[in-house]
């Protein structure tokens, strides 16, 4: 390696770094994410998903995948993803009012839990997502990074960050840049790292759910591969009790 190179081969480890500290450090608060969403949909009701910009795969992540959890809702606004307008799609999570008009048509009921996730947290819709939720009687779990965060003035018109407003928190322990790597030379941050950090929480919270079912000596609600023999006509019963609230369940 050159002056003038990243230590790319440096990438692996940091990554495997970020993650060990999420799961020493986040372990108590993944678990009583765990603990709501559980007694959500054990009481009849669902396990929401909501972010926007990159964010917004931990949405995907958790949404009708094989293994995953059946009774997930995910609220997706192409407004406020990135394929259909990446810079609209900036000025969008900036603006008041958004996440009520979101929300407003996600189903949501007292008794629910939502997962918001925002890298920074400073911004209006997810802190206005996590207002809106807990007003309507949900409980509001946050992934961030408290380290951005911290750093950060919010953008949002209540002054707050996500972490602020949200009952449960969990810190992804993405770096400030959200990057692991400089640019030699300058200040530039590259190497993505949240996106590796919001779905290893994801995941976590699913399995810790699925513990409390076998717990009980349940089946956990899951999903099969669809690809797999059966998987079509498994996940055809397994879907069909959430049909009428999960409207992308179609």
């Amino acid at each position: 390696m050159t002056a003038k190179q990243l230590p790319d081969d440096t990438y692996l480890d940091k990554i495997y770094t970020m993650l060990a500290q999420i799961e020493q450090e986040e372990g108590a608060a993944m678990d009583a994410a765990a603990r709501a969403a559980y007694a959500s949909i054990d009481g009849g009701g669902l396990l929401h998903v909501f972010s926007t910009g990159h964010s917004h795969m931990i949405v995907e992540e958790m949404f009708y995948r094989s293994g995953g959890l059946v009774p997930v809702n995910p609220i997706l606004s192409d407004e406020l993803m990135l394929h259909t307008g990446a810079i609209t799609s900036t000025h969008m999570e900036r603006m008041p009012g958004k996440a009520a008009e979101v929300l407003g048509k996600a189903g949501l009921r007292a008794g629910d839990t939502i997962l918001i996730s925002s890298n920074t947290g400073i911004n209006t819709v997810p802190v206005e997502a996590a207002l809106y939720a807990k007003e309507r009687g949900l409980t509001v779990v946050c992934v961030t990074s408290k380290k951005i965060s911290r750093t950060l003035a919010s953008r949002a018109p209540e002054g707050k960050r996500l972490y602020e407003v949200s009952d449960i928190v969990i810190d992804n322990h993405a770096p400030r840049g959200d990057g692991l790597l400089t640019i030699p030379g300058t200040q530039q941050i590259t190497g993505g790292a949240s996106t590796f950090g919001s779905l290893f929480i994801a995941q976590r919270i699913v399995l810790k759910i699925e513990n409390l079912y076998l717990a009980q000596e349940r089946m956990p609600p899951v999903l099969c591969s669809a690809n797999l023999p059966g998987g079509d006509e498994y996940n055809t019963s397994a879907v069909a009790a959430y049909q009428g609230r999960i409207k992308a369940l179609c």
